[in-house]
């Protein structure tokens, strides 16, 4: 395929990743008034973005193992339609809790659209240039992250709209996404007879979902080591490794348990864990942060994300073109990954007088190591397994950042309220009165008298740096985890390629190979992935 005509088969899937990303991104400035209007908690603040988390993760190894299936574009628009109608019904919600289910649904279609971009991508177009593309790709989650908060924010500013337009905006464009996907991504359907393990499906799902319950309701709820500590957290591991037990007898398993063999799997995997914790678990309360803690509106709050989002889009977009025009990437791994540790370490100095100047410069470090890591751990993996395995990896990858993702807002969530209600009382207690009970209420600091508003965007300022400094440790992991990855060349066919040509499957048990001259894919080479390999 031509430049042009990979072009014309992505704008669909791009623009079809771009309502996925809007479906977090437009709601992250106008939650502290959603749930002020539906008399929520912080609890339920969490839980509005962890539903949706839970879900994608739940179901992406489910859309990746489907796409090794069966038809990729009509899984893709089959994804777009579940959001669609996500989307009309949390736009209807009257409770949190409808709100909440709505967001599930979301998170199912939005779980399909991640996966199975990449897989997609990987399908058409060679590792070796597939860093140009994923750069296009790191630009459109840019858009979306730019986007929707301001979308957001503007449509909760105006009256005449409201904040339930934030999931009534996202319809059209995944219209859009739908007919122009049917326009242009043409790919060949390889289909194979083959049975879906819808019960260790169930089981991960079971044993990822208990445990968030867990994490989200500890602290809050119960206490830590009250009986349902125990009790939750031993069924999430029953669960888990009763998953892990079907998964290894399964013949077609959701996660095909040999892909960690591969050194780049396992640690990309672990990676990605920690990439998701840092990301959505700290980063998701900026808004709040915004907007409690320094009395801005909901577009302003947006508008002041911008240094993050451009630093993502710069070194995403210029990573992907380095990538395709040396070859080398893990260069780019180690780098993002130093930039994301020392940009959670400088963003937990965050407090509510920091100057944002000062907060621009640690946004965008942050920004900047985000767009070095995220699409090049799927890049790494997509370059070292089997081609038949091709969307299972990649949706692992995927899985494993949104698991660290969910886990993460709903940890570091209940770890907010908890500072929180410590500076609160800290405060109300210097000024000499009772802190009033607001059931863990968000509040609206604009109908707060001076003296109460005061220690609020204190307690607040305090506890997002809180946040983030807890943030830092897992991006350390991040970064520990890719120093150990070996750097494979990149494969100069794509998956389409090899797939129709009968080139030997790389990964695993399928052999290796590594590019020859010319391009010429050579079987049998020994690489990093190969049993037995030179070290």
């Amino acid at each position: 395929m031509t430049h042009r005509q990979i072009l014309e088969a992505l704008s669909g899937l791009l623009l079809g990743m771009f309502v996925a990303i809007l479906s977090s991104t437009v709601v992250s400035n106008a939650l502290p008034r959603i749930i002020s209007e539906l008399h929520g908690t912080e609890s339920s603040y969490t839980w509005v973005v962890t539903a949706t988390l839970l879900a994608l993760t739940a179901t992406t190894p489910i859309w990746g193992k489907l796409a090794d299936l069966t038809s990729k574009k009509l899984l893709v628009q089959l994804a777009l339609v579940i959001y669609v109608l996500g989307s009309v019904l949390a736009g209807l919600a009257q409770t949190t809790g409808e709100l909440i289910a709505c967001r599930v649904i979301q998170g199912v279609g939005a779980g399909g659209l991640t996966a199975l971009a990449q897989i997609i991508m990987a399908a058409m177009i060679a590792p070796r240039q597939r860093g140009r593309y994923s750069g296009y790709l790191g630009a459109v989650f840019a858009l979306g992250t730019i986007g929707g908060p301001l979308i957001g924010g503007v449509i909760v500013d105006t009256s005449w709209l409201g904040w339930r337009w934030c999931f009534y905006v996202g319809v059209p464009f995944a219209v859009a996404a739908i007919v122009v996907l049917q326009k242009t991504l043409n790919l060949p359907v390889v289909t194979r007879k083959a049975k879906i393990d819808y019960l260790g499906a169930t089981l991960i799902s079971a044993s990822v979902s208990l445990l968030l319950i867990w994490v989200s309701l500890a602290g809050n709820n119960f206490a830590w080591l009250a009986w349902q500590t125990p009790v939750m957290v031993l069924g999430a591991v029953v669960l888990g490794a009763l998953a892990l037990r079907v998964e290894s007898r399964a013949a077609e398993p959701i996660i095909p348990l040999h892909l960690f063999r591969s050194r780049t799997v396992a640690l990309a995997t672990l990676a990605s864990v920690a990439v998701g914790v840092a990301m959505y678990g700290a980063s998701v309360f900026l808004g709040q942060y915004f907007q409690i803690s320094r009395g801005e509106s909901p577009t302003r709050a947006g508008l002041m994300t911008l240094p993050m989002i451009l630093g993502l889009l710069v070194a995403s977009t210029l990573t992907g073109r380095l990538i395709t025009r040396t070859g080398r990437w893990k260069r780019y791994l180690v780098s993002g990954a130093v930039l994301l540790t020392v940009g959670f370490a400088l963003m937990g100095t965050l407090r509510a007088e920091t100057s944002f100047p000062l907060m621009s410069v640690y946004m965008a470090v942050l920004g900047i190591g985000l767009g070095m890591t995220m699409q090049n751990l799927v890049l790494a993996v997509q370059n070292t397994v089997a081609i038949r395995e091709l969307g299972a990896a990649s949706s692992l990858v995927a899985f494993s950042r949104s698991l660290g993702g969910a886990v993460g807002v709903s940890a570091l969530g209940a770890l907010l309220g908890h500072r929180v209600a410590g500076y609160l009382a800290d405060g109300f207690g210097s000024l000499g009165v009772t802190a009033p009970d607001g059931g863990g209420a968000i509040p609206n600091v604009a109908t707060l008298p001076g003296p109460i508003r005061a220690v609020v965007e204190i307690a607040y300022g305090h506890g997002a740096g809180d946040i983030f400094l807890t943030a830092a440790p897992f991006a350390l992991i991040t970064l520990i985890a890719v120093i150990f990855i070996k750097e494979v060349p990149l494969r100069q066919q794509s998956g389409t390629d090899l797939s129709s040509t009968g080139t030997p499957e790389s990964g695993g048990q399928h052999g290796q190979g590594t590019p020859g001259s010319g391009g010429q894919f050579r079987p049998g080479a020994a690489t990093a992935a190969t049993p037995g390999a030179v070290r």
